[in-house]
């Protein structure tokens, strides 16, 4: 399978709900494992609130861009919620360079604006290593910085910004909340109750 970003892995889901009208609250979550895990773990806080759940697990804000266009756009959201960056730092497209990343977060709220979604931004997960990534060093310092300027970008775009990061961060000040994680980077029902 040569579909890299996974274009048509929401393909039957999509056609479904372009064949709906569309409802006025509908508003789409943009990200990786950790939103698609939230959509198995949590459904209610999806289908209650009119809420599309577009996570794919090991993605990387490279991958969205390409597949935001069909997951996103033509889903006609009045919001988007963007979550990328973790799968970025860990390095799972390559090497990281955060103006890179950065860059792929500003086209993505660029083109929601252009086709009158509201955008949310949200932070990068605390996480102080990842399991699949062992050669990955420095992620704390990484995520405490790419959040920094996604909030400070939100901030002088008057976009709202969801600090998931200081809210399911541990005592150490760098690792996932030991009671919100079993792996240290993917939340369990607990985290989502404190990310929703």
């Amino acid at each position: 399978d040569r579909d890299w970003a996974k274009v048509r892995y929401y393909e039957q889901q999509n056609q479904g709900l372009m064949g709906q009208p569309v409802p006025e609250n509908r508003v789409v979550f943009m990200g990786n494992s950790i939103t698609e895990n939230w959509m198995r773990i949590h459904p209610g806080f999806f289908t209650e609130n009119g809420y599309v759940g577009r996570g794919i697990s090991g993605q990387t804000s490279y991958q969205f861009v390409v597949r935001f266009r069909t997951d996103v756009i033509n889903l006609k959201p009045k919001a988007v919620v963007i979550n990328a960056g973790t799968n970025d730092i860990a390095e799972n497209s390559g090497p990281y360079n955060e103006d890179y990343t950065f860059g792929n977060i500003v086209s993505m709220v660029e083109l929601a604006e252009v086709n009158g979604i509201e955008v949310i931004l949200s932070s990068v997960l605390p996480a102080a290593s990842f399991g699949w990534r062992e050669s990955v060093t420095g992620a704390p310092e990484k995520i405490k910085a790419l959040n920094a300027r996604i909030k400070a970008y939100a901030e002088s775009k008057r976009i709202p910004y969801v600090d998931y990061y200081s809210r399911l961060l541990a005592d150490d000040g760098e690792s996932l909340n030991p009671n919100y994680t079993k792996d240290g980077v993917h939340p369990m029902a607990a985290g989502y109750d404190v990310m929703e």
